[in-house]
């Protein structure tokens, strides 16, 4: 297939165009010319290579009445991703090299972004015992994430087997930071206006401590580590020094902790029950400054649908989770970009170069340049949307920006060179 996108501005900066041919970008530059070409015309659209999430939930197997590989992958498409890392909380958890070829396979099926299997750390999600890690890099999967997210790998003895065993992998290992004797019952960040609703405290500590410690053991081993949706104004601190001090650590952040605070637990509305939870005015601008900075290397969305009977309960009895993938960029433009904390390269730069060399995705997040992968997206800058969750691919409706207006508009995405998102619609 031959697209010629015409009049694009790559990264944001002069107009272009861009020649894909064969699944790869053939050329890049003014007046291009091919016969055989289906035109795109892409005048004012910003193009960036295709986004990479480090952090989606596809809840197949197991949970299909709150998202499937395909519904998800779709979501995905249409908010600019190429390539999602799907969690290992599913039913049953991902911790085989069997479950995680399920899950790789029915993302091949749906053919609308690499779907990129996360191992689990260990058997079950317990924290007991290490799950099959060497099997699950050795399938066809090619697993080099793992992590228990949801669930701490509490025990520092198990984590550091962890780091030891996956270093050989060339893998990483993700932490969900919560020390869990910390966080029991807790319902929102621990402070004056929890004390005041009357909902148990998650203190700040209970992630800063768990990093702190897993910085060290990483490099003590010498072992990579990530660390999932980084929360706190305290974690950006610890993070700074590890990596001064030479540690192989990168972190993500959710677009949630960029654009929500605390203030929205007011209503008691449970679609905003997260796990960290949203934090303070102070920490969105902490983390905001860190992704500016490089300290936090990426956002990652922590895609986390959820059945009607899971959220619509009082806030006690909900799951906590949120939808992400269709307005991430929006976010991001809305809280970085708007903000002038980053510009398109920086973009670029969070959400889908560092993502994919963290993940170990040599065709992801590759330059808009002669002879890459013409896996690309297509963004209007100018166009802005109020979120209607009811319009959303996911077959879940937890999302926390109904109702408000966001700027940028996915207008195509391209995998490869085949389109997936053609004038902002899936195209399967």
């Amino acid at each position: 297939m031959t697209v010629l996108i015409r009049g694009a501005r790559p990264y944001g900066e002069d107009a272009a165009d861009i020649l894909l041919r064969d699944g790869h970008v053939a050329a890049v530059g003014g007046s291009l010319s091919a016969p055989d070409a289906e035109v795109v015309d892409a005048a004012g659209l910003v193009a960036l290579p295709g986004l990479v999430d480090l952090h989606t939930h596809l809840r197949e197997p197991g949970r299909e009445d709150a998202e499937t590989v395909e519904t998800g992958s779709r979501a995905a498409a249409l908010g600019g991703y190429t390539a999602v890392h799907a969690m290992a909380n599913t039913d049953p958890v991902a911790d085989t090299a069997g479950v995680v070829e399920q899950v790789w396979r029915l993302g091949q099926q749906a053919g609308l972004v690499d779907v990129v299997p996360v191992g689990a750390v260990t058997v079950g999600l317990r924290g007991e015992r290490l799950a099959e890690l060497g099997a699950m890099a050795d399938s066809a999967a090619r697993v080099r994430v793992f992590s228990d997210d949801g669930m701490c790998v509490a025990d520092p003895a198990l984590m550091r087997r962890a780091l030891e065993y996956v270093k050989a992998l060339d893998g990483v290992v993700a932490q969900h930071a919560e020390e869990p004797r910390l966080t029991t019952g807790a319902q929102m960040h621990e402070g004056d206006r929890s004390a005041r609703l009357g909902l148990t405290g998650w203190p700040a500590a209970a992630e800063e401590a768990i990093i702190a410690r897993d910085v060290l053991l990483a490099g003590h081993v010498g072992a990579r580590l990530h660390v999932c949706h980084v929360s706190t104004a305290g974690s950006v601190e610890i993070l700074r020094w590890a990596k001064s001090r030479g540690v192989q650590v990168t972190a993500e952040v959710t677009p949630h902790h960029l654009l929500l605070t605390d203030e929205c637990a007011e209503g008691y509305d449970p679609v905003f029950k997260v796990n960290p939870p949203l934090r303070t005015d102070a920490d969105v601008a902490a983390v905001r400054r860190g992704l500016a900075e490089g300290v936090i290397d990426a956002v990652a969305t922590d895609h986390a649908p959820h059945a009607v009977e899971d959220k619509e309960s009082e806030w006690a009895g909900a799951r906590p989770g949120m939808l992400g993938l269709e307005q991430a960029l929006s976010v991001v433009v809305a809280t970085m970009v708007e903000t002038g904390l980053l510009d398109w390269r920086g973009v670029a730069d969070r959400m889908s170069v560092r993502p994919a060399a963290i993940g170990r995705l040599e065709t992801h997040g590759r330059p808009l340049a002669p002879g890459e992968p013409a896996t690309l997206l297509l963004l209007d800058p100018a166009a802005r949307a109020v979120v209607d969750p009811a319009a959303l691919a996911s077959r879940s409706r937890n999302s926390p920006y109904a109702g408000r207006e966001l700027p940028g508009r996915v207008v195509h995405t391209f995998l490869r060179g085949v389109p997936t998102v053609t004038d902002g619609k899936a195209t399967r």
